[in-house]
């Protein structure tokens, strides 16, 4: 029995509240067309901040620090497509959504970059000012882990500043919308694919060793 296609949300708010609230939608709109919807919330997990080893760039084998990031990073593999979400604080990505894209991708994602050819979607959150920033600061590291980004035409950003305020956010919404639809056309064409032809090589993800000096042969991939 195949199992059901799934997006993952990856919430980088402190807070249940106006992130959480848009992701939500998103959810319903995602059950709606048939793809299973799970977000994790980074407050709720154990996530240390890279520490002072220094040793990332030359090191061949994954993070050795014991918190939850690696279970978030497994669920993000075994997903079809994840959105990152993230509001929009001291003018930059909330610190949750910063500490951990830094121990994902230098700790876990760059051995053998698992998440190629995985549907990705951005939302950001913001009052007013910024919102485009984090936007594109998110967009960033969906293509350097060699994702398929998906447009909303507007992107999706919604404006907010008291709780409850996401949801009135009619432009901001729609665009959320969109972009989990298209989201969703992506996967299910994908899936389409690998069905017909037997193959997951749609696009092939090329060299995967970025870092200079350390040999390809040298990497071990994460368990």
């Amino acid at each position: 029995m195949t199992q059901p296609l799934k997006i993952l949300a990856v919430n980088g708010s402190e807070r249940d509240g106006n992130t959480a609230d848009v992701l939500r939608y998103a959810a319903a709109i995602a059950e709606q067309r048939g793809v299973a919807f799970e977000t994790v919330d980074l407050r709720d997990i154990r996530m240390e901040r890279c520490g002072p080893c220094g040793d990332c760039n030359d090191r061949p084998v994954p993070c050795a620090v014991a918190d939850g990031v690696p279970a978030v990073v497994r669920k993000m593999i075994e997903a079809d497509g994840i959105v990152f979400a993230a509001p929009v604080h001291g003018f930059g990505t909330a610190s949750l959504m910063q500490t951990f894209i830094e121990r994902a991708g230098v700790g876990y994602l760059r051995f053998d970059r698992p998440l190629s050819n995985k549907v990705a979607g951005i939302i950001s959150v913001a009052r007013r000012y910024s919102a485009g920033e984090v936007w594109a600061q998110l967009t960033a590291n969906a293509l350097l882990n060699r994702m398929i980004l998906v447009g909303s035409g507007f992107p999706a950003t919604v404006h907010a500043l008291h709780r409850g305020d996401a949801l009135r956010d009619d432009e901001g919404l729609k665009n959320v919308e969109r972009l989990i639809c298209r989201m969703v056309d992506m996967i299910q064409l994908l899936d389409e694919h690998r069905r017909l032809t037997g193959r997951d090589d749609l696009l092939a993800a090329g060299d995967v060793n970025e870092r200079v000096g350390l040999a390809l042969n040298e990497m071990k991939v994460p368990a």
